[in-house]
């Protein structure tokens, strides 16, 4: 049995509910929790399982969802070599519980999360925009995020002050042909016949 098997049985003989799925792919495990015990979950993760490695906390977004919203933590174990992802899933009301308390790395993670995505954590000491203007409204991340109607705020150095205008996104037609870059430099290129 390999290391991932095995640690995948000890979480699920561990936690048990806690855990809704685990699956393994390239060399990874993927688990998914319960929110209410998503605290839990890595505490035991950090504290017996060795990952103390904190990595990222992300956010991603799948509107067509009931809880439309997947925070996912990305852990390392130095000792076992292994890498862990931590799924949970909320909604744009209901709040994931921080995990500032566990590994303070994680406070500019979820503000990014909150910021980008709306996402909530609750216990977070902080929880503030962090990379859009003070006075920003939406979530530039979601799925459903308009993308006219906004402006941008951005310094003119020919002015030299900081100006706001509407949001320009202009893109000249592009026509990809989808093959390699590359002409002529791997086998079996399409493009290197023509």
């Amino acid at each position: 049995m390999s290391a991932l098997a095995e640690l995948q049985e000890r979480l699920t003989s561990a936690l048990g509910a806690s855990i809704l799925s685990a699956t393994q792919a390239t060399g990874e495990l993927t688990v998914v929790v319960r929110r209410d015990d998503s605290l839990a979950v890595l505490q035991h993760l950090r504290d017996i399982e060795s990952f103390s490695t904190f990595i990222d906390v992300c956010g991603a977004d799948y509107p067509e969802r009931a809880e439309r919203f997947e925070v996912v933590y990305h852990l390392l174990s130095m000792s076992k070599n292994a890498r862990i992802r931590v799924k949970v899933t909320t909604d744009e009301d209901t709040p994931v519980a921080s995990a500032f308390g566990l590994w303070p790395a994680a406070d500019w993670f979820e503000r990014e999360a909150f910021d980008m995505y709306g996402i909530l954590f609750s216990g977070h000491p902080d929880l503030r925009r962090i990379l859009t203007d003070y006075g920003f409204h939406g979530h530039p991340l979601r799925k459903d995020f308009p993308l006219t109607g906004y402006t941008e705020v951005r310094y003119d150095e020919a002015q030299k002050r900081v100006i706001y205008e509407p949001v320009k996104l202009v893109q000249e037609y592009r026509n990809f042909d989808f093959l390699s870059p590359w002409e002529g430099m791997l086998p079996g290129d399409e493009k290197a016949a023509e």
